[in-house]
């Protein structure tokens, strides 16, 4: 199975370097709103600092750092 990232970064490969970097900055903002969703539900279920930090590969320091503050417990 063909991962998400590996048909995205074959994809941006095959344009010209400034069009894939204006994609490049489009999709690390898209993601980025993604992964603060995506913590904000995981802490809403429940899931500890430890098991989100895990799952984003960082430290639990980081990930507290940038989500804890200021994360509202809206679904």
């Amino acid at each position: 199975m063909t991962r998400m990232t590996d048909v995205l970064v074959e994809s941006l490969r095959a344009q010209d370097p400034l069009p894939a970097l204006v994609e490049i900055a489009r999709a690390r903002n898209a993601l980025e709103a993604e992964t603060e969703i995506q913590v904000r539900r995981a802490r809403n279920l429940g899931v500890s600092w430890h098991l989100i930090a895990a799952a984003l590969g960082v430290s639990k320091q980081a990930v507290h750092k940038k989500f804890g503050r200021g994360l509202l417990r809206r679904k």
